[in-house]
């Protein structure tokens, strides 16, 4: 493929990766590879085959239907209380969710400033202002603010090839036993590496991106003869980013620290294995991290709240400006001012866990129709998989719905 293609099929992609790469996603990578070692390497290996197989069927429906799944939601659902029951859901998961999640996407996008420069906090009488939270904040709004799709495009595929190479070196540079990481790819099962195999998949398979990515391509590919080059988007994307994850936890491998108080502590915690220059590739790999799940995030929280409301999804028109101003003025205020949104991260989770499967067995069922998506609509085989797939979103949704409950 020459680079004139290879250009071409990539699309909205890599915004995916930069909106699964996270604070949180470097942190539980990181303690995977303190806690296990090199032999969770086949869960990631997993969640990108998962990913891929759901975000191809997002961004089929969305080209073949021109609409997104929120679109989908509101105009495809034929009983008045399912209807009304997953759109609440939805809301509820990615509006309130984003919101919630979008200050530790700001504080993370700190942390790994942090290593390069310490910024002042300011004391406002009873208030404390963090003042590097507060920029990282109103920066994101900025570049959200312009409404220009194609330069946020450009900038998010920018820190996600330096993240990439950033976190790449880093897992280098650890200079990691080829024979053990290769059996990393081995599926190994125990009870104590449950939680950490749902999480790593659970970072990976976002409900938000699904519909960020229906709504996305539709920009980019206007002709179901495009499908190849969406695919091909996909894989190169969510492959690499499966690649960038698989570095962060062989990084972690190296990493002396058994206890990670702040996402800070995994750069800070290499400097005696490759010293300050190893240490500054992980600050700006977790900076660009947070920077662009920061992005991502609003921008998914507002094609969906206006999706849902029938608005314009246009990035410039009032109501997404509004949607997500919203989720960031909520983030900004959380990280500013350190407020932990201990009960919207509970009600968030709550929704997730029961969205996540709600939604992924929706997608297969939609993604069967005939009437719907014509000789595009999956095969058997492809539901088998499906099903394959959405047991695992249901296992990663059960666990949420515990975590937030309180069972496990």
């Amino acid at each position: 493929m020459n680079l004139k293609k290879l250009k071409a099929s990539v699309g909205p992609g890599p915004l995916i990766t930069a909106a699964f790469i996270g604070p949180g996603t470097v942190t539980v990578c990181t303690l995977a590879g303190i806690r296990f070692d090199f032999t969770l390497l086949w869960a990631l290996a997993l969640s990108v085959i998962a990913t891929v197989f759901l975000q191809e069927l997002s961004g089929r429906l969305g080209i073949v239907t021109r609409m997104d799944l929120s679109q989908l939601v509101r105009n495809r659902t034929n009983n008045t209380w399912s209807r009304y029951f997953i759109m609440g859901l939805i809301l509820l998961a990615i509006g309130i969710g984003n919101a919630a999640y979008q200050s530790g996407n700001i504080t993370g996008t700190y942390l790994g400033l942090g290593i390069f420069i310490d910024l002042p906090t300011w004391n406002l009488g009873p208030f404390t202002i963090q003042s590097g939270n507060l920029l990282i904040g109103l920066f994101a709004a900025g570049l959200l603010w312009t409404g220009n799709y194609k330069r946020l495009e450009r900038i998010l595929v920018g820190l996600v090839i330096l993240m990439s190479i950033a976190f790449s070196i880093a897992a280098a540079l650890t200079k990691p036993n080829i024979s053990a990481l290769l059996q990393g790819f081995v599926p190994t099962f125990s009870s104590e590496k449950l939680p950490t195999i749902v999480a790593l998949i659970g970072t990976t398979v976002v409900p938000y991106n699904l519909f960020l990515y229906a709504s996305l391509v539709q920009k980019q590919w206007t002709k179901e003869e495009e499908l190849p080059s969406m695919r091909q988007d996909l894989w190169i994307s969510i492959v690499l980013g499966g690649i960038v994850s698989m570095a962060i936890l062989v990084a972690g491998v190296a990493n002396p620290v058994q206890e990670l108080e702040t996402a800070q502590d995994i750069a800070k915690g290499l400097t005696g294995i490759f010293g300050n220059f190893g240490t500054y590739l992980m600050g700006f790999g977790l900076m660009a991290a947070g920077l662009t799940s920061s992005l991502t995030a609003p921008l998914a929280a507002g094609l969906v709240i206006c999706g849902i409301f029938g608005w314009n999804q246009n990035i410039q028109s009032t109501a997404m400006r509004l949607s997500m101003g919203t989720i960031l003025f909520l983030g900004i205020l959380f990280s500013s001012f350190g407020i932990k949104p201990v009960t919207l991260i509970t009600l968030a989770q709550l929704a997730n866990g029961i969205l996540l499967p709600l939604i992924s067995g929706w997608l297969l069922w939609m993604s069967t129709k005939k009437e719907l998506l014509g000789a595009h609509a999956l095969s058997s085989q492809g539901i088998l998989f499906g099903v394959f797939i959405w047991a695992i979103t249901l296992v990663l949704g059960i666990k949420s719905f515990g975590a937030a409950v309180g069972w496990f």
